[in-house]
């Protein structure tokens, strides 16, 4: 719960500043040039921040998951989905826009049926593994600020498989939880 409240006032920071980079920005008080190098700035950290804040939220899910903590998986699964709620697109290209819609709406929804799932271990594990394609896909178009690990376990879902993001490399996995943590590998490394 501690780390939630901590990724809940990170959050609110990150977007308190990218709105005060944003007024900054559209002031008449600032040259071309200087407005212009605001809106860069604001491109570069106001999306990184916020994509950090989901992150951080989606690694707790898949931790809670990987512990067979259903109650904690909800809860971050909420957290989730109030971020991408959030998510200040103002400093988006056109191009980041429509890719960010496109994950936005399903990761959102996949994150408001973990959140809803309380006590419903496998089903949560259904939409966990949706939203860490979302993720992965999010975390490679505004980058994730950290290294992280594509992992794969080849046993869920009737041995197709299935991928998380994870920020060790120790295996932790979240489809099959304590029976056996340990299975998977790591499928690719993002930095």
């Amino acid at each position: 719960m501690k780390n939630f409240i901590v990724i809940t006032a990170l959050a609110v920071t990150a977007f308190t500043i990218a709105a005060c980079n944003n007024a900054g920005s559209s002031s008449a008080a600032h040259s071309a040039k200087d407005s212009s190098g605001a809106a860069q700035s604001a491109e570069k950290s106001g999306p990184q921040e916020a994509v950090k804040s989901l992150l951080g939220s989606y690694l707790q899910l898949k931790n809670a998951l990987a512990e067979d903590n259903s109650n904690d998986a909800a809860v971050a699964g909420k957290a989730i989905a109030a971020g991408f709620t959030g998510f200040d697109k103002a400093a988006l290209t056109t191009a980041q826009k429509k890719s960010f819609e496109d994950i936005a709406g399903d990761a959102k929804e996949m994150a408001e049926h973990i959140g809803e799932s309380a006590g419903k271990l496998p089903h949560q594990r259904e939409h966990f593994e949706m939203l860490s394609q979302d993720m992965a896909d999010l975390v490679k178009l505004f980058g994730a600020g950290q290294t992280l690990y594509v992992d794969h376990c080849p046993m869920y879902n009737n041995n197709k498989g299935a991928n998380w993001l994870s920020e060790t490399k120790a295996i932790k996995n979240p489809y099959l939880g304590t029976k056996m943590s340990t299975c998977g590998s790591i499928k690719e490394e993002i930095k």
